[in-house]
């Protein structure tokens, strides 16, 4: 399934003007606050009918301000995963989840249940009511009843925001599945530059109501530009196949050829899988380093530099392994002699690789 998008309105502060399609997985839409993401979402749904523009899944139009299709929220077939679970607090788990079934019309593809609960892992809670959840549990829950109402556009307005570290962690898998399981396209929201590298088929960069990028996670992470966080943000995203596990904690990842170590992870031999390298846990030699700690160093050339404004600068490293960005300073290019073309080694530290920028199945863009 595909999803396009057309909006244009004028809120008191905000200009939305912007038009993309994207494919079927999860779409996120990524910036700073007040950018537009909740505008788009909320216009989406149905709570706020904007002055043009139109939205469609597929063949299914959502509204076409130049048609005159609107459909009521009710008619949507949206399901909502908001920042809180939004349980009904007087059910059990069990009839929250049959609730989102209620919804469901006639006629259309239902999810089992039982493959919504295992994927969930939530089969343990059903008899629990909401009070006796942890954020994340409540999370889940409101994931299956979401998709129990057969929806044919899953809605996510920054589900991990109210989530510690812990909870986002176990989070993070479910969200992933539902990327590679399930035939539902899902438009997600966040600023984290972490779910995007994890999530992401598509990201669309928004910057005052308007697209500033849209593509692959890989290309949208690397632009400081349109990160949140800016240079904070920035980051290389590889695509690797967990190659071995060692007794002495580490696992053993292979890109390219080449070989990278972190911490021991919970995946199979074989796994392919998504990590993101945050470009300040990356510092770069003119020539190989000897008498290190750090395990992993990739050969490569340099092929971009991009200087900020500031002392800094952004150095991109064409790698077998694929794109590996540095973030250094000015002076360090000039002493290393980095321009253009020119041999390069990256190296990271094992340990700066994060639990939380290690993500599931690979999703191609």
């Amino acid at each position: 399934m595909s999803l396009s998008i057309r909006l244009q309105h004028q809120l008191s502060d905000l200009a939305l003007d912007l038009d993309f399609d994207a494919p079927s997985g999860v779409t996120v839409l990524f910036g700073r606050s007040g950018s537009g993401k909740t505008t788009v979402v909320n216009a989406v749904a149905g709570l706020l009918r904007p002055a043009a523009g139109r939205v469609a899944v597929d063949d299914w139009v959502l509204f076409d301000t130049g048609q005159g299709i609107w459909l009521p929220p009710h008619r949507r077939r949206l399901g909502y995963i908001f920042q809180e679970g939004r349980l009904f607090p007087h059910l059990t788990v069990r009839q929250n989840l049959n609730y989102g079934r209620w919804f469901a019309p006639r006629g259309a593809r239902r999810e089992s249940p039982d493959r919504v609960i295992e994927m969930l892992g939530i089969g343990h809670l059903l008899d629990r009511r909401p009070a006796m959840l942890s954020g994340g549990e409540k999370q889940r829950v409101a994931i299956g009843r979401a998709l129990l109402a057969s929806p044919r556009l899953i809605l996510a307005d920054e589900p991990l925001a109210a989530l510690d570290d812990a909870r986002k962690a176990e989070i993070l898998p479910y969200f992933e599945r539902l990327r590679d399981e399930v035939s539902v396209p899902i438009l997600y929201v966040t600023h984290s530059a972490a779910e995007v590298a994890r999530l992401a088929t598509s990201v669309v960069a928004l910057q005052a109501g308007r697209v500033v990028r849209h593509g692959p996670a890989s290309e949208v992470l690397a632009d400081p530009s349109v990160a949140p966080a800016g240079v904070r943000a920035v980051g290389a995203v590889l695509q690797v196949r967990v190659a071995a596990h060692h007794d002495d904690g580490l696992s053993e990842l292979e890109a390219g050829g080449e070989r990278l170590f972190l911490p021991r992870i919970p995946h199979r031999i074989g796994d392919e899988l998504r990590i993101r390298i945050p470009a300040q846990e990356v510092i770069l030699s003119s020539r190989r380093p000897e008498g290190l700690s750090a395990l992993n160093v990739l050969s490569g050339q340099v092929d971009t530099i991009r200087a900020g404004e500031g002392p800094g600068a952004i150095v991109s490293v064409r790698t077998p392994a694929g794109m590996v960005l540095a973030r250094v300073t000015r002076r360090s290019v000039a002493a290393l002699g980095l321009r253009q073309g020119s041999p390069c080694y990256a190296v990271i530290k094992t340990v700066a690789l994060a639990p939380q920028d290690v993500g599931g199945r690979v999703v191609a863009p």
